[in-house]
């Protein structure tokens, strides 16, 4: 499994986590989400494997946030997320370790393979 990075290359701590990868001696697959948008089959499982719910994933600072009622379900919560990408928290980054919401972008290293480059076993 390739490691995979849901990036906004506008925030910083999506630009640091890619960085760290970068720097582990690895080329991840970079998933410009915004731009891409969500699909909720794949922003459901991308959750439930990081260990989220929806509500633990919704950046409240965005103004579309303010909009979602404090009762909304998981899938009123997920429908406003692919309606409006920006709504999920970043970076998230799947690896075959795990997948985690990396903030602080450190929390990346947990689910970081080796690599050959840094001379540890594959």
């Amino acid at each position: 499994m390739p490691i995979t990075i849901y990036h906004n290359p506008r925030c910083s701590k999506s630009r640091e986590t890619l960085a760290l990868i970068e720097a582990a001696g690895h080329a991840p697959r970079v998933i410009r989400y915004l731009e891409t948008g969500w699909q909720p089959e794949q922003l459901e499982a991308l959750l439930s494997a990081a260990g989220l719910s929806a509500r633990d994933a919704l950046r409240c600072g965005e103004p579309e946030a303010k909009t979602i009622p404090a009762d909304a379900s998981e899938a009123q919560i997920i429908a406003a997320m692919v309606a409006s990408p920006k709504l999920v928290n970043r970076p998230i980054v799947s690896s075959e370790a795990g997948t985690l919401l990396c903030r602080p972008p450190e929390r990346v290293l947990e689910i970081l393979p080796p690599t050959k480059e840094r001379g540890e076993a594959s």
